[in-house]
């Protein structure tokens, strides 16, 4: 078969490729014939195809992206399974939250999820824990709190035990504050949410008064600015305060801040109760988030105090009365603690381990809350409305 310029002439087990210039066929030396062998032409015909293929795989994946092209080249996917090399911490400012609970006890993945991230912001975790007046309760946790049978598990415990206080839990959001934290978070408790400041570790035990404990301290006051400005009220509780009975019921109503005491002088108006900030509930409006502001911004004038002395000191300023806060004080008959505990187990709602220095102290005697509530909670009707039942604690803790 010939094919005029540019054709092919077939002769035996070869082709010859002929010049389009070249119309007749020659032996001589001058011959412009190139001479390719089968093997070569189809090695050519398949690099041929296999190019056209790629070209149009190139141009389908352009135009409809598959999940497996878009997880490998999304600079924030990580690994179901991390690594140790792969793992780092969230940082302040660039959060992450999860609220999936998870059966893995190793550490969460380090990519940083800004707030902005619809799938794991700080919003949606508020939203999901929210009651219907979009009220939160809020515990921070650090990797010392979260051991088994530690603080965290007796925080859990209380509101298992508690009086109307099982339903109360899954209002509850667990910020941790290290990724040890925040994995084990995920492991007992739906709303859990990673909150780290860049260049602080607080996995360890954070002893009062140290530059350590004062950074923790500011920190969660700065948090809970976002959480006002997001528009949710919340109930903030350390996690050494054990839940007994619903407190909702003690609350006063129409009230900006209140706060549980360390000294209560009996008039929930008196600015000159000791307040305690392990335990507050505040409303979201304008006038929280410029206290909350000033607070926060307070301990550039008062340095080296933590946020709870801060408190003490500014709650008689002018700036409250100006802004119209109203504040109250919460009966340490209901919301008691080591400090000042309450004298009537018939009353209290809230038990916290306050006035306690020392991990293993505090651990000592939260054992002994529980257990001293788990006997009144077992005696007879008759004995608990017959006799005042008190507590046991403090015992190392005081």
């Amino acid at each position: 078969m010939d094919l005029v310029n540019g054709g092919t002439n077939c002769k035996g087990n070869e082709i010859v490729l002929e010049s389009g210039d070249n119309h007749h066929n020659t032996s001589s030396s001058s011959s412009r014939h190139h001479y390719y062998s089968s093997r070569e032409i189809l090695q050519i015909t398949l690099i041929f195809f296999v190019m056209i293929g790629v070209s149009g795989l190139v141009l389908y994946q352009y135009t409809y992206p598959s999940p497996f092209y878009q997880r490998s080249y999304d600079p924030s996917f990580s690994p179901t399974n991390p690594t140790k090399e792969n793992q780092s911490p969230p940082s302040h400012g660039a959060m992450q939250g999860n609220n999936t609970p998870s059966s893995s006890n190793d550490t969460p993945p380090g990519n940083q999820i800004s707030p902005g991230n619809d799938d794991k912001s700080l919003e949606k975790v508020l939203n999901q824990a929210a009651m219907e007046d979009k009220t939160v309760i809020i515990t921070t946790l650090n990797a010392a709190w979260t051991e088994p049978n530690s603080i965290f598990d007796f925080f859990l415990e209380s509101f298992a035990i508690g009086n109307e206080t099982q339903n109360l839990l899954k209002h509850v959001i667990v910020i941790a504050l290290d990724a040890k934290a925040y994995s084990r978070c995920l492991t007992v408790h739906t709303n859990c949410y990673a909150l780290k400041t860049d260049g602080v570790d607080f996995a360890g035990e954070a002893v009062f008064m140290t530059q350590d404990y004062l950074k923790m301290m500011w920190t969660r006051i700065d948090f809970l600015i976002s959480v006002l400005e997001i528009g949710y009220n919340f109930v903030f509780t350390d996690a050494d305060v054990m839940w007994l009975r619903n407190p909702f019921h003690r609350f006063y109503s129409d009230v900006d801040f209140q706060i549980a005491c360390d000294h209560y002088w009996f008039n929930s108006t008196d600015l000159h109760n000791s307040p305690n900030g392990g335990f507050n509930y505040a409303k979201s409006n304008n006038r929280t988030i410029q206290f909350y502001k000033f607070w926060y911004k307070s301990k550039d004038k008062f340095p080296g105090q933590h946020d709870q002395d801060v408190l003490n000191m500014i709650k008689f300023d002018p700036f409250i009365k100006e802004i119209g806060l109203e504040i109250r004080f919460l009966d340490t008959a209901y919301f008691g603690g080591f400090c000042e505990p309450s004298k009537d187990l018939n009353l209290v709602c809230t038990m916290h381990a306050n006035c306690c220095i020392g991990l293993d102290n505090k651990i000592h005697d939260l054992k002994m809350v529980i257990d001293d509530w788990k006997n009144y909670t077992s005696s007879p009707d008759h004995e608990k409305f017959t006799k005042v039942i008190t507590w046991t604690v403090p015992r190392r803790c005081f």
